[in-house]
Protein backbone atom coordinates (compact mmCIF):
# COMPACT_ATOMS: atom_id res chain seq x y z
CA UNK A 1 0.00 0.00 0.00
CA UNK A 2 1.11 3.78 -0.92
CA UNK A 3 -0.08 6.36 1.01
CA UNK A 4 -0.18 10.38 0.22
CA UNK A 5 -0.88 12.93 2.53
CA UNK A 6 -2.83 15.49 0.52
CA UNK A 7 -2.88 18.96 1.85
CA UNK A 8 -5.38 22.07 0.50
CA UNK A 9 -4.93 25.56 0.79
CA UNK A 10 -2.46 26.90 4.18
CA UNK A 11 -4.05 30.60 4.23
CA UNK A 12 -0.52 31.29 6.22
CA UNK A 13 -1.76 29.07 8.95
CA UNK A 14 1.72 27.88 9.89
CA UNK A 15 0.51 26.76 13.18
CA UNK A 16 -1.92 23.96 11.55
CA UNK A 17 0.89 22.76 8.69
CA UNK A 18 3.60 22.40 11.89
CA UNK A 19 0.71 20.29 13.40
CA UNK A 20 0.03 18.65 10.74
CA UNK A 21 3.54 17.50 9.97
CA UNK A 22 4.24 16.01 12.80
CA UNK A 23 1.04 14.05 12.52
CA UNK A 24 1.64 12.76 9.18
CA UNK A 25 5.23 11.72 10.04
CA UNK A 26 4.05 9.47 13.25
CA UNK A 27 1.26 8.28 10.65
CA UNK A 28 3.81 7.12 7.88
CA UNK A 29 3.56 8.91 4.18
CA UNK A 30 5.48 7.69 1.14
CA UNK A 31 4.68 11.22 0.00
CA UNK A 32 3.20 14.65 0.88
CA UNK A 33 1.59 17.29 -1.33
CA UNK A 34 0.19 20.61 -1.42
CA UNK A 35 -2.61 21.90 -3.83
CA UNK A 36 -2.18 25.62 -3.46
CA UNK A 37 -3.06 28.47 -1.41
CA UNK A 38 -0.40 28.76 0.96
CA UNK A 39 -0.56 32.04 1.87
CA UNK A 40 -4.13 34.28 2.63
CA UNK A 41 -6.21 34.92 5.57
CA UNK A 42 -3.77 34.15 8.28
CA UNK A 43 -0.58 36.02 9.93
CA UNK A 44 3.04 35.41 8.82
CA UNK A 45 3.10 33.83 5.25
CA UNK A 46 6.77 33.55 5.25
CA UNK A 47 6.98 30.99 8.30
CA UNK A 48 5.35 28.51 6.17
CA UNK A 49 7.58 28.45 3.50
CA UNK A 50 10.57 26.96 5.34
CA UNK A 51 8.25 24.28 6.79
CA UNK A 52 7.05 23.30 3.70
CA UNK A 53 10.90 22.85 2.30
CA UNK A 54 12.31 21.04 5.38
CA UNK A 55 9.98 18.46 4.89
CA UNK A 56 9.69 17.66 1.45
CA UNK A 57 6.42 18.81 0.67
CA UNK A 58 5.88 18.83 -3.11
CA UNK A 59 3.38 21.78 -4.17
CA UNK A 60 1.29 23.28 -6.94
CA UNK A 61 0.17 27.27 -7.19
CA UNK A 62 -3.17 27.86 -6.09
CA UNK A 63 -4.62 31.28 -7.52
CA UNK A 64 -2.85 33.11 -4.48
CA UNK A 65 0.65 31.74 -5.28
CA UNK A 66 0.14 32.61 -8.63
CA UNK A 67 -0.56 36.19 -7.90
CA UNK A 68 1.55 36.40 -5.70
CA UNK A 69 4.12 35.53 -8.00
CA UNK A 70 2.77 37.48 -11.00
CA UNK A 71 2.98 41.11 -8.49
CA UNK A 72 -1.13 40.88 -9.81
CA UNK A 73 -3.45 43.25 -8.30
CA UNK A 74 -5.91 40.39 -6.97
CA UNK A 75 -6.07 37.28 -5.24
CA UNK A 76 -7.65 35.83 -8.35
CA UNK A 77 -10.12 34.46 -6.12
CA UNK A 78 -13.22 34.03 -8.21
CA UNK A 79 -15.50 36.15 -6.08
CA UNK A 80 -18.19 38.19 -7.19
CA UNK A 81 -20.14 39.38 -4.24
CA UNK A 82 -18.76 42.73 -3.27
CA UNK A 83 -17.96 42.00 0.67
CA UNK A 84 -16.52 38.87 -0.19
CA UNK A 85 -14.32 40.79 -2.59
CA UNK A 86 -13.13 43.62 0.20
CA UNK A 87 -12.11 41.13 2.65
CA UNK A 88 -10.32 39.09 -0.87
CA UNK A 89 -8.40 42.34 -1.07
CA UNK A 90 -8.11 42.71 2.76
CA UNK A 91 -6.10 39.59 2.78
CA UNK A 92 -4.34 39.69 -0.46
CA UNK A 93 -2.89 43.23 0.50
CA UNK A 94 -1.50 41.74 3.68
CA UNK A 95 0.07 38.80 2.04
CA UNK A 96 1.30 40.19 -0.76
CA UNK A 97 3.42 43.11 1.50
CA UNK A 98 4.55 40.25 3.91
CA UNK A 99 5.86 37.76 1.58
CA UNK A 100 9.73 37.80 0.77
CA UNK A 101 10.66 38.46 -2.78
CA UNK A 102 12.55 34.93 -2.42
CA UNK A 103 9.45 32.95 -1.77
CA UNK A 104 7.22 34.82 -4.59
CA UNK A 105 10.32 33.69 -6.98
CA UNK A 106 9.66 30.19 -5.13
CA UNK A 107 6.50 30.12 -5.57
CA UNK A 108 6.60 31.07 -9.65
CA UNK A 109 8.69 27.90 -9.92
CA UNK A 110 5.87 25.95 -9.08
CA UNK A 111 3.71 24.01 -11.36
CA UNK A 112 0.25 24.54 -11.74
CA UNK A 113 -0.42 20.87 -11.82
CA UNK A 114 0.87 17.07 -10.87
CA UNK A 115 0.19 14.23 -12.27
CA UNK A 116 1.65 10.97 -10.07
CA UNK A 117 1.11 7.16 -11.46
CA UNK A 118 0.68 5.12 -8.07
CA UNK A 119 -0.13 1.59 -7.91
CA UNK A 120 -1.71 1.78 -11.15
CA UNK A 121 -3.25 4.69 -10.82
CA UNK A 122 -3.83 7.74 -12.67
CA UNK A 123 -3.47 10.77 -10.49
CA UNK A 124 -3.70 14.26 -11.37
CA UNK A 125 -3.37 17.04 -8.31
CA UNK A 126 -4.64 20.59 -9.25
CA UNK A 127 -6.02 23.47 -7.27
CA UNK A 128 -9.93 24.61 -8.09
CA UNK A 129 -10.38 21.76 -10.86
CA UNK A 130 -8.83 20.51 -14.33
CA UNK A 131 -10.10 23.37 -16.24
CA UNK A 132 -9.91 25.88 -14.45
CA UNK A 133 -7.24 27.14 -11.32
CA UNK A 134 -10.32 29.11 -9.25
CA UNK A 135 -13.20 27.19 -10.25
CA UNK A 136 -15.37 26.86 -7.15
CA UNK A 137 -16.50 22.48 -7.05
CA UNK A 138 -19.25 22.54 -4.25
CA UNK A 139 -20.43 18.34 -2.92
CA UNK A 140 -23.85 19.91 -3.12
CA UNK A 141 -23.83 21.56 -6.55
CA UNK A 142 -21.41 19.36 -8.64
CA UNK A 143 -23.10 16.57 -10.36
CA UNK A 144 -21.50 12.59 -10.80
CA UNK A 145 -22.11 13.58 -15.12
CA UNK A 146 -20.00 16.43 -14.25
CA UNK A 147 -17.07 14.97 -12.42
CA UNK A 148 -16.69 11.89 -14.91
CA UNK A 149 -16.32 14.77 -17.56
CA UNK A 150 -13.84 16.94 -15.45
CA UNK A 151 -11.79 12.84 -15.37
CA UNK A 152 -12.28 12.05 -18.75
CA UNK A 153 -11.01 16.06 -19.55
CA UNK A 154 -7.86 15.27 -16.78
CA UNK A 155 -6.83 11.39 -18.41
CA UNK A 156 -7.10 10.54 -14.68
CA UNK A 157 -8.84 7.93 -12.25
CA UNK A 158 -8.48 10.22 -9.06
CA UNK A 159 -8.43 13.99 -9.13
CA UNK A 160 -7.74 15.30 -6.28
CA UNK A 161 -8.63 19.69 -5.61
CA UNK A 162 -9.02 22.04 -2.87
CA UNK A 163 -10.21 25.99 -3.25
CA UNK A 164 -13.56 25.66 -1.75
CA UNK A 165 -12.27 25.49 2.36
CA UNK A 166 -14.47 22.28 2.19
CA UNK A 167 -13.79 18.64 2.25
CA UNK A 168 -16.01 15.74 0.38
CA UNK A 169 -15.22 12.72 -1.74
CA UNK A 170 -17.13 11.51 -4.49
CA UNK A 171 -16.87 7.95 -5.97
CA UNK A 172 -17.61 7.22 -9.30
CA UNK A 173 -17.79 4.72 -12.05
CA UNK A 174 -15.17 1.83 -12.62
CA UNK A 175 -13.61 2.70 -9.42
CA UNK A 176 -12.92 6.66 -10.29
CA UNK A 177 -13.08 9.17 -7.42
CA UNK A 178 -12.92 12.76 -7.39
CA UNK A 179 -11.65 14.29 -3.75
CA UNK A 180 -11.88 17.58 -2.51
CA UNK A 181 -9.09 17.25 0.29
CA UNK A 182 -10.32 20.74 2.61
CA UNK A 183 -7.82 22.68 3.77
CA UNK A 184 -5.23 23.31 6.85
CA UNK A 185 -5.79 26.91 6.63
CA UNK A 186 -9.14 27.21 8.22
CA UNK A 187 -11.76 25.71 9.46
CA UNK A 188 -14.69 24.40 7.38
CA UNK A 189 -17.60 26.60 8.62
CA UNK A 190 -19.01 23.64 10.85
CA UNK A 191 -18.78 25.49 14.16
CA UNK A 192 -15.91 23.31 15.36
CA UNK A 193 -11.91 24.86 15.53
CA UNK A 194 -10.26 21.85 14.12
CA UNK A 195 -8.83 21.49 10.51
CA UNK A 196 -8.18 18.81 8.19
CA UNK A 197 -5.92 17.24 5.74
CA UNK A 198 -6.83 13.94 3.06
CA UNK A 199 -4.60 10.62 3.54
CA UNK A 200 -4.93 9.09 0.16
CA UNK A 201 -3.90 4.93 0.17
CA UNK A 202 -3.66 3.48 -2.68
CA UNK A 203 -3.18 -0.47 -3.58
CA UNK A 204 -3.56 -2.05 -7.50
CA UNK A 205 -7.48 -2.27 -7.21
CA UNK A 206 -8.55 -0.10 -4.23
CA UNK A 207 -8.19 3.31 -2.95
CA UNK A 208 -9.40 4.62 -0.36
CA UNK A 209 -9.88 8.23 1.57
CA UNK A 210 -9.36 9.41 5.03
CA UNK A 211 -9.98 12.66 6.44
CA UNK A 212 -8.04 13.75 9.04
CA UNK A 213 -8.45 16.26 11.55
CA UNK A 214 -5.64 18.80 12.76
CA UNK A 215 -5.83 19.55 16.70
CA UNK A 216 -3.59 22.53 16.57
CA UNK A 217 -3.50 25.65 18.76
CA UNK A 218 -5.98 27.88 17.54
CA UNK A 219 -5.97 30.13 20.69
CA UNK A 220 -2.33 31.15 19.48
CA UNK A 221 -2.91 31.58 15.86
CA UNK A 222 -5.86 33.86 16.84
CA UNK A 223 -3.43 35.89 18.79
CA UNK A 224 -0.90 36.13 16.12
CA UNK A 225 -3.31 37.06 14.26
CA UNK A 226 -4.92 40.06 16.51
CA UNK A 227 -0.76 41.46 16.39
CA UNK A 228 -1.23 41.55 13.08
CA UNK A 229 -4.02 43.63 12.85
CA UNK A 230 -5.44 41.49 10.97
CA UNK A 231 -9.82 41.79 10.43
CA UNK A 232 -11.57 40.58 13.69
CA UNK A 233 -14.14 38.85 11.25
CA UNK A 234 -11.04 36.61 9.86
CA UNK A 235 -10.15 35.87 14.42
CA UNK A 236 -13.83 35.14 14.88
CA UNK A 237 -13.77 32.29 12.43
CA UNK A 238 -10.48 30.39 13.53
CA UNK A 239 -11.76 31.18 17.46
CA UNK A 240 -15.43 29.95 16.88
CA UNK A 241 -15.15 27.51 13.09
CA UNK A 242 -18.14 29.42 12.05
CA UNK A 243 -17.12 31.46 8.33
CA UNK A 244 -18.07 35.13 8.90
CA UNK A 245 -16.74 36.00 5.20
CA UNK A 246 -16.42 34.05 1.99
CA UNK A 247 -20.54 33.89 2.34
CA UNK A 248 -21.70 35.14 -0.80
CA UNK A 249 -20.08 32.28 -2.39
CA UNK A 250 -21.64 29.19 -0.68
CA UNK A 251 -24.31 27.41 -1.94
CA UNK A 252 -27.26 27.15 0.06
CA UNK A 253 -26.78 24.08 1.45
CA UNK A 254 -22.96 24.69 2.26
CA UNK A 255 -24.55 27.91 3.64
CA UNK A 256 -27.37 26.36 5.26
CA UNK A 257 -25.05 24.52 7.65
CA UNK A 258 -23.35 27.47 8.87
CA UNK A 259 -24.36 30.71 11.17
CA UNK A 260 -24.77 33.10 9.24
Amino acid sequence: MTRLALLGGIYSNYRALETALRMIEQRGADGIYCLGDLGAFGPYPDRVYPLLRSCGVECIQGNYDNSLAGGLADCQCGYTDPRDNYFARLSYAYTFENTSAENKAWLASLPMTRRLEVEGWRILLCHGSPRKLNEFLWESTTSDAFLEYLLRLADADIVAVTHTGIKWHRRLSAGRQFINVGVLGRPENNGLTHVVYAELSLERDTAKVEFVPVEYDFRALAADMVEEKLPPEFIETILTGWWTTCLEILPHKERARGRF
